[in-house]
């Protein structure tokens, strides 16, 4: 993570809004952040934190938010820019905003936290958190990005267990957690054996042995079933042969029994054969005679019927022809009449007509009748409502006019006067708020000055003091520490011998370590418990700071308030300085005084809404008089219009005599008449031409029934004649052929004798008869076939079929061994490979045994977590030891407990908890960059960012010499170092850096230096 730009506004003591830009400070690889205490440097890194997590360090997650709002601001807005992802490589915004509550300024309402990212030009709104962005939680951000102040060396102070979770959430070491997946495989493996045991307990059964007593017992009874088929195979042969034998045998029986019953149908056949003779000759030569004859007959008495009709038909022709000619004559002399009534129906029509025309003049005048009076009556009523538009607009003029502008303006006033009483009330609470808490704020800075001993005129004096007492102690420690390295050297000397530093051969009193190491164990404890007394005058100045801070806002708001109170009094008093020349004093009165203005207003306004309805009324009525003029008009102009066509119509009758009666009747009268004569005009017409038409058929059928007569009595001359002839042939025949008796002829013919079927019929029992005696005498001369012995045939065949039966049971047995033996023969081969795969079970439960034995606890997370801290231990020294002048380096132990070895003590090995303050700042120096550097590379970063709070004020200037060349070759690592102190010979040291100083009025504001 690289910080590109923080926007500050309302946090802590930054009232107004401050832009922070990294760009250049990270530039230069090793910047800082400098001001004095309480000008709000570490607030940089609680905006950050903010940004990213929405918690700071000073609060906690639920802490009052409150708190870390500026008492003059109204909302805490942060806006963070940096780069994250792989390689740094994409942009996001962090932003965190809270408002106060508007009801009560107190509460903080919730926050909103979002992040962005940047596409193009835009941000497009996240879902992820910080944690999927930056890649860690909070706690890990802290220990190696951002070290708030006093969290420096907490990495250090961790336990083994929080430290060994850490890397392992930090480096995702949770992969190497393979406890739970070897379990799984394990108990599967375990299910897999009891399955394969169980497999082999149901196998147990089938042996080697068993199969071999098997297939001896299958070979045994092969060979029995294979004798009993060879006398099966014999006996089914000669039965076969018996068979066949039977076979003809009852052939032979049937035959036989067939041709007796032939026989005896035989004199049957014989008398069909004899009809079947005579009725093919009578049907063959006399048939078709007699046909003719019969034909001939029936057609000549038919023409003796049709003779006598024709005679018959012809005189009534004669008559009917007579009397149709009468009654034509008499239509066609009606017909002639048609012209003439034609013209009487015409006026007859002109009549109707007429009526129709007089009806609706009626209509017309009874319509001119009926609007006359509403027109009279929408005269009135229009003059009516003129009279009360001018009475209305009288009162109006005799009404009072009252100002609007004055109405409104009263109504303004009464408005304002009730917000501000509201606003005077609301300013009193909280002036007497304010006084209240200024009250506390002094008297909490009365208790702080209290708390300064009396030789020191400030805090300021007091921490200077306090440095130099910690200064003294620490070089007091400093000289014991190099006695003590030359403790190393002290266990060599020897009486007589030179002395490796000072050159002496006498050493009356070499160095006591025991007590060395007592005296630098007792000024450690000095030197810590004046850092903590120098922690509290920090503090105390701390808190002097922003107390007085407080306590000037709180006058300010105080007079603010009372400013404000002032003004909203001199306006309520200018309000009521112009209400008396209306004469009032009081709200109720001036809420009265627009009462009645708003009465008499409201008066004006309702007649003036009676004159808008009246004129609308009267337009009304106009257009309504409009239209009725308009019917009345077009009414007279009908009536007008029908006189006229009835005298045209009166001119237009041919037979005025003839029509003068009619105009008194009913004109349905007339209409039926006018239809009546109308339809008896085209009946006439009609009737004739029907009577013409039948007729001229009459005539027609007369001439075709003249015709017809003479044909008739022609065809039966001639069919007379060939009557004769035929019945002289019909005679001769019947004696050429012997039918001397007509009527037995006669039946002969009428006989329902079906000749083909009768035909077949003799056919195939003469063919029958002659196969049947053809085939007996084949069987007859056949050995064995009509002496055959059905007993023995039974006895062979029950034989055959008891061989039969034994072998098919035997073949069963063989069938059921065969499979008995296949299926030991697949059941010890499923057992043998079942022994394999248990084999191979067994094997990889022993080994997933061992591995769950390594696993189990998170033993391997921790083996690997351990890896992870030696790797971390042995970067960190390539920097300690550099600082340590090579007499000190770390060291971790199975424990994941950090130790460190002293080489000026013989290379012995000692917690790291008993370093010295500055040796401790060096080595947890030294592990933060180690961390933030295996971060960098678990990242994929070119760069990496570190930021350190911390105010340095352990070390001596040797130590704080060697810890700044340090971070200045970060630099060539392509590492950016942030460090945030009050140190002034620190901003010697690093050219760049942002100054941030406290203004009593603006707050904290940023300043860079270049």
């Amino acid at each position: 993570m690289i910080p590109v730009q923080l926007e500050i506004q309302g946090l802590y003591s930054y009232r107004e809004r401050q832009v922070i830009d990294f760009s250049q400070l990270t530039a230069a690889g090793l910047f800082g952040i400098f001001g004095a205490v309480g000008s709000g440097k570490s607030s940089i890194l609680e905006a950050i934190l903010l940004a990213l997590y929405g918690s700071t360090e000073r609060l906690s997650d639920r802490g009052e938010k409150n708190s870390m709002l500026n008492l003059q601001s109204d909302e805490v807005l942060i806006r963070f820019i940096f780069n994250s992802g792989k390689n740094n490589s994409e942009t996001f915004l962090a932003r965190y905003e809270a408002k106060r509550n508007k009801k009560d300024p107190e509460k903080v309402d919730p926050a909103t936290h979002t992040f962005y990212k940047k596409s193009g030009n835009d941000w497009e709104p996240l879902e992820a958190r910080a944690e999927e962005i930056v890649g860690m939680k909070k706690e890990h951000f802290k220990q190696t990005v951002i070290i708030p102040q006093g969290k420096f060396r907490e990495f250090i102070d961790l336990t083994p267990g929080p430290r060994a979770e850490m890397m392992k959430e930090l480096f995702g070491l949770e992969r190497f957690d393979l406890a739970a997946k070897t379990g799984f495989l394990l108990r599967t493996v375990k299910d897999e054996k009891i399955r394969l045991e169980t497999q082999l307990q149901a196998l147990e059964a089938y042996s080697e042995e068993t199969l071999k007593t098997e297939k001896e017992k299958l070979n045994q009874l092969q060979a029995e079933q294979d004798q009993e088929l060879k006398k099966a195979n014999k006996l089914d042969q000669e039965v076969k042969s018996l068979e066949k034998l039977r076979d003809k045998h009852r052939t032979w029986k049937e035959l036989s029994i067939t041709k007796r019953e032939l026989l005896e149908r035989k004199p049957e056949i014989e008398e069909k054969r004899r009809i079947y003779k005579d009725f093919i000759q009578a049907k063959t030569y006399l048939r078709p005679v007699w046909n003719q004859l019969s034909e001939l007959q029936v057609d000549a008495e038919k023409y003796r019927v049709s003779i006598t009709d024709s005679e018959r038909f012809a005189l009534a022709f004669e008559q009917e022809i007579s009397q149709l000619k009468e009654e034509e004559q008499k239509l066609r002399e009606k017909n002639q009449q048609r012209p003439d009534r034609e013209s009487k129906i015409r006026d007859l029509k002109k009549v109707l007509e007429i009526k129709e025309l007089r009806d609706k003049m009626i209509e017309a005048s009874d319509a001119i009748a009926q609007i006359t009076p509403s027109q009279e009556k929408l005269l009135n009523k229009q003059k009516q409502i003129q009279q009360e538009i001018e009475e209305f607009s009288k009162s109006l003029e005799t009404s009072p006019s009252n100002d609007s502008n004055l109405l409104a303006s009263l109504k303004s006033q009464l408005q304002s006067w009730s917000d501000w009483e509201s606003q005077i009330q609301e300013h009193d609470r909280l002036i007497g708020q304010f006084e209240k808490e200024e009250k506390n704020v002094s008297a909490f800075l009365e208790k702080l000055h209290y708390s300064i001993p009396e030789e020191f005129g400030n805090t300021e004096d007091w921490q200077k003091a306090q440095k130099q007492v910690i200064l003294n102690w620490d070089e007091r420690r400093e000289h014991l520490l190099r006695n003590s390295g030359l403790k190393v050297h002290a266990h060599l000397l020897e009486d007589g011998k030179p002395c490796p530093l000072c050159g002496s051969v006498e050493h009356p009193n070499p160095l006591d370590q025991s007590a060395q190491n007592q005296a630098i164990k007792e000024i450690e404890l000095q030197i810590s418990q004046e850092k903590d007394l120098l922690e509290k005058i920090l503090l105390i100045r701390q808190q002097l700071k922003e107390q007085e801070i407080y306590l000037q806002s709180h006058r300010d708001n105080l007079e603010r308030r009372r400013k404000e109170k002032g003004q909203l009094t001199e306006k309520l008093s200018k309000l009521l300085e112009s209400l008396k020349e209306f004469d009032l004093k009081d709200q109720e009165g001036l809420s009265s005084r627009i009462a009645e203005l708003e009465n008499s207003n409201q008066k004006r306004e309702d007649l003036l809404q009676k004159i808008q309805r009246k004129r609308q009324e009267s337009d009304q009525v106009r257009a309504e008089l409009d239209t009725i003029q308009q019917k009345l008009q077009q009414a007279q102009l009908k009536k007008e219009s029908l006189a006229t066509a009835i005298k045209t119509k009166e001119e237009e009758i041919k037979d005025p005599t003839f029509c003068k009666g009619f105009f008194d009747k009913n004109p349905t009268v007339i209409q039926d008449m006018i239809l009546r004569v109308a339809h008896d005009i085209e009946q006439a017409a009609a009737a004739l031409e029907s009577k013409q038409k039948y007729l001229q058929e009459v005539q027609n059928k007369a001439t075709t029934n003249l015709a017809d007569l003479k044909n008739f009595k022609n065809s039966l001359e001639k069919a007379q004649t060939k009557i004769k002839e035929l019945q002289s042939e019909f005679e001769s025949l019947k004696k050429e052929y012997g039918f001397e008796d007509e009527e037995a002829l006669i039946r002969l013919f009428e006989h329902s004798l079906d000749a083909e079927k009768t035909a077949k019929e003799i056919e195939q029992f003469d063919r029958q008869l002659d196969l049947t005696e053809n085939r007996l005498q084949e069987l007859e001369s056949e050995k064995g076939v009509k002496d055959f012995e059905e007993e023995l045939f039974q006895e062979l065949s029950q034989q055959l079929e008891n061989l039969q039966q034994s072998n098919n049971a035997r073949q069963e047995e063989v069938i059921l061994l065969q499979k008995e033996v296949k299926v030991s023969e697949q059941k010890l081969q499923e057992k043998a490979m079942l022994k394999k795969e248990l084999e191979r079970v067994e094997k990889r439960e022993t080994y997933l045994k061992e591995l769950e034995k390594l696993f189990k606890g998170s033993g391997f997370v921790k083996y690997v977590s351990s890896i992870y801290l030696k790797e971390l231990c042995h970067t960190a020294n390539q920097r300690f030891m550099k600082l340590s002048k090579n007499s000190l380096s770390l060291e971790i132990d199975e424990d994941n407990t950090f130790w460190v070895i002293d080489y000026l003590n013989g290379g012995k090995r000692r917690l790291l908890k008993t370093l010295s303050g500055g040796q401790t700042f060096q080595a947890s120096l030294c592990l933060a960059l180690a961390l933030a550097e295996k971060v960098k590379a678990l990242n994929q970063a070119d760069q990496s960012f570190f930021f350190l709070d911390e105010g340095f004020g352990a070390l001596d200037r040797n130590s704080l010499r060697v810890v700044f060349e340090t971070l200045k070759s970060l630099r060539h690592e392509n590492r950016i170092v942030g460090i945030i102190s009050h140190v002034e010979e620190l901003q010697q040291e690093i050219g760049v850096f942002a100054q941030v100083e406290l203004d009593p009025e603006k707050g904290s504001q940023v300043g860079y230096s270049y």
